[in-house]
């Protein structure tokens, strides 16, 4: 019998129909400790990992039958893949289902921001002095504003679509440009980064965390955008210079910036949290009932389709 271990209680069921007469570890807990890990992985031929939490290289030493991690996200980042890759192991991800429900909350940050969502909500149910007026407390539409996205993947692409629902025009930079087609139907125009930060009224950032991306938005980034600019990131914390970042919103470098992943995770910076032209959230881009499912149907389809012996609809490496 193959066994397979889930490191955080991720949905099981979808695990059970698809991986049947498997046996499966699964924490009682919200997760595994990093001890119960390095005890329970000794024979399995799997591992379950999971966006957000670490897979440490000493649990995959001591699982000396493990020939799989399946990871539940679409990055795997938390993954050391040249470790990985020096024992032979398979790595997938679980990309498709967190597609819409990503775009969907960088579009709602977006708005959020520019119309001052979060601040008035703030405000409001602190029950602080507010003045109401006809001209007071005035925010910014997104119709007929130029939205710049930094990664055109699958995500990207998708927050176009919203973005041009919501009349707004579309440029992007990518490691290459996209389809011809792709670029028609969205009416998307290619340009260097330094141009789509200067010309944009709001940056998406959508790109993976990798070594050429971590702090690709940095102080002189910053520097380059319209102060009356917005910036959207829901890919990786470290692909943005948060103390840069904090300067530049203090300073008004920028107008405001909509959240959903930080530096060092799950610790939020007081600098961020108190400043009234910033909307968080705690990594949720994907964080739909929903979207949990189909990621969890996603990952045990990866498990049962490798050990059948064929290549995984998502094998990264």
């Amino acid at each position: 019998m193959k066994k397979v271990l889930i490191m955080l209680a991720v949905p099981l069921k979808p695990f059970e129909q698809i991986l049947s007469g498997w046996e499966i570890v699964y924490p009682q807990k919200e997760a595994f400790t990093q001890e119960e890990l390095l005890e329970k992985v000794k024979d399995v031929d799997a591992i379950v990992s999971v966006f957000g939490n670490k897979l440490s290289n000493d649990v995959i030493d001591a699982a000396p039958k493990l020939k799989m991690i399946a990871n539940f996200g679409a990055g795997y980042d938390n993954v050391d893949m040249v470790h990985a890759n020096a024992k032979g192991i398979v790595v997938t991800n679980s990309p498709n289902p967190v597609t819409e429900p990503t775009a969907e909350l960088a579009m709602g940050l977006m708005i959020s921001v520019a119309r001052r969502m979060g601040e008035m909500n703030r405000i409001l149910k602190n029950k602080e002095d507010l003045q109401w007026g006809v001209m007071r407390n005035l925010s910014t539409t997104l119709v007929g504003k130029q939205l710049g996205i930094v990664g055109m993947g699958a995500i990207g692409k998708a927050l176009a679509r919203r973005a041009v629902a919501s009349g707004m025009s579309i440029v992007y930079h990518n490691r290459k440009k996209v389809d011809t087609a792709v670029e028609a139907k969205l009416n998307a125009k290619y340009l260097p980064l330094d141009e789509l930060l200067q010309t944009s009224d709001v940056v998406s950032l959508n790109m993976p965390l990798t070594p050429e991306t971590k702090q690709m938005i940095g102080k002189q980034q910053l520097q380059m955008m319209k102060s009356s600019g917005i910036l959207i990131n829901t890919a990786r914390g470290p692909v943005v210079d948060e103390e840069a970042l904090i300067e530049a919103l203090e300073n008004k470098g920028i107008a405001g910036a909509g959240l959903d992943v930080f530096d060092s995770e799950p610790t939020i910076p007081n600098a961020l949290r108190e400043l009234t032209n910033v909307v968080l959230m705690p990594h949720l881009g994907s964080g739909t009932h929903e979207a949990r499912e189909e990621m969890s149907g996603l990952v045990a389809l990866n498990v049962k389709t490798f050990f059948e012996g064929a290549t995984p609809p998502n094998q990264v490496n």
